[in-house]
């Protein structure tokens, strides 16, 4: 595997989790609203992930590459677990009997997967930190 390929491989880790900490982060903000463009209260999303080919003219003539896959987002779905039902005579959202439906948004659930996106980002960051240093360290030894 050459520098690009590694450096692919981990831009697309590093472009995935980003990806997951944005859909966190809307699921975060969006945890108490209960009107959505849709009608109803927020769902909440995450994002799949999935291996795709690290593939290049010169990839297909070297098998040993064509093996390798990078990351990159499929989808991003809806999380279809019911909704909180809170009684709240007062709100605006409350039925006749006063229950109002709340996002279904567990922040545990969502700190846990930002926690869990931050260290992939983490680690792709220290991925690319090692294929710098080693691209540095071959540069030293041709002189």
């Amino acid at each position: 595997m050459d520098i690009s390929t590694a450096l692919k491989i981990s831009g697309s880790g590093l472009k995935a989790e980003r990806a997951r900490m944005n859909v966190t982060a809307m699921n975060i903000a969006n945890i108490n609203t209960t009107r959505t463009m849709e009608g109803g209260p927020y769902r909440a999303k995450s994002v799949v992930f999935g291996a795709k080919p690290v593939t290049s003219f010169k990839d297909t003539l070297d098998s040993s590459t064509a093996r390798l896959r990078k990351v990159e987002v499929v989808a991003v779905v809806q999380d279809n677990k019911p909704f909180k039902e809170v009684y709240d005579p007062s709100h605006p959202d409350a039925d006749d009997n006063g229950i109002v439906r709340m996002p279904n948004v567990d922040m545990a659930e969502q700190m846990v997967d930002m926690i869990a996106a931050k260290r992939g980002y983490e680690a792709n960051v220290a991925a690319i930190d090692a294929v710098k240093s080693m691209a540095l360290k071959a540069l030293d030894i041709s002189r």
